[in-house]
């Protein structure tokens, strides 16, 4: 199973530090000015031709593989974990010329009572198994049971914990009982990497997400995510960019890196490139590794996979020739 310690992939783990109101509520996001800046990603840059089929494979090994329904069975789970062992058709990475790199996806993402069936399933491949916790995806069971499922899913073998916050504090500005909270599921997670879910569809506003974001930074997670996937808005660019500037300030003010991870609705090939050259544009190249860059998918890898075929034989191909579990 792959490490998941600073040493392991360069990347210091972030340690947070003491909650500082004055600069939370300093934090202010201009809606107009962020919708202008990000209706410019999807306009000012495209990629064609091989450079597009890089920028998708770089995509594919960006993925958390996810499957989080209510009629998830071993089976399924199983079969996501092959899919991620195998994200491409062999045909298409021997036509790419990339097989020598065997790509693969970054994790596979379940639920806690699956995480032993991943983990046995994914066992020699290096894809670790992050587990949705805390009462995914509406984070309102008692917050004694939300830190012990985070603990019995890294007893059963994630290495990864994406964890819900209680909208409620952000909704009325508690900022101390958010800052607890992150820290608390950080301290429960141990060594596994925490994944802060904000539910950004269900902050109100911008510079609510923009300061929730910097209260789980100092909290010490690991990455900041938009969405469980389950809102009825989940990642936007305008969200993803104020939610990277403040990482950028961080990682200026502090020097730790922190994580992002967008998910819920990226579902085309387009949509993953302008995710792609966000990042690039705003946090550089170090934020398109897995490390630091995450995407929530699962429906996106088979729109990927249709590029690339066009891209190696010249024609689309229906959706069914590249099945998801």
């Amino acid at each position: 199973m792959r490490a998941h310690d600073s040493s392991s992939n360069g990347v210091p783990r972030n340690a947070g530090e003491p909650l500082d109101l004055d600069r939370v509520l300093a934090v202010r996001v201009n809606r107009s000015a962020a919708e202008r800046r990000a209706a410019t990603i999807p306009t000012r840059r495209t990629v064609k031709k091989e450079w597009q089929a890089a920028w998708l494979l770089k995509a594919v090994t960006l993925m958390d593989l996810t499957t989080l329904s209510g009629d998830d069975t071993p089976g399924n789970v199983r079969r996501l974990c092959a899919k991620a062992r195998q994200p491409l058709r062999p045909d298409i990475v021997d036509a790419l010329g990339v097989a020598s790199l065997d790509p693969k996806v970054a994790a596979v993402c379940v639920y806690h009572r699956y995480v032993p069936t991943a983990v046995e399933a994914l066992d020699g491949s290096r894809i670790p198994v992050a587990a949705v916790s805390t009462g995914f995806p509406a984070g309102l069971s008692p917050f004694e049971q939300r830190v012990a499922e985070i603990s019995a899913s890294v007893s059963a073998g994630a290495h990864e914990i994406d964890v819900v916050i209680t909208r409620a504090h952000v909704l009325t500005g508690d900022w101390p009982a958010l800052y607890d909270e992150v820290k608390a599921f950080r301290e429960a997670s141990g060594q596994a990497h925490l994944k802060a879910i904000l539910a950004t569809g269900e902050l109100a506003t911008l510079t609510n997400v923009a300061r929730a974001s910097v209260v789980a930074m100092m909290a010490g997670a690991d990455f900041i995510k938009t969405s469980t996937g389950k809102e009825g808005v989940n990642a936007t660019l305008p969200v993803s960019l104020a939610m990277v500037r403040q990482i950028r300030e961080y990682a200026l003010r502090t020097g730790f890196k922190v994580g992002y991870k967008p998910a819920g609705g990226i579902r085309t090939a387009r949509q993953a490139t302008d995710y792609l050259m966000l990042m690039k544009e705003e946090l550089g190249r170090e934020w398109l590794e897995p490390q630091l860059f995450r995407f929530g998918a699962s429906s996106l890898l088979t729109d990927i996979e249709r590029q690339l075929e066009m891209f190696v034989t010249g024609r689309y191909a229906a959706a069914h020739r590249h099945p998801m579990p």
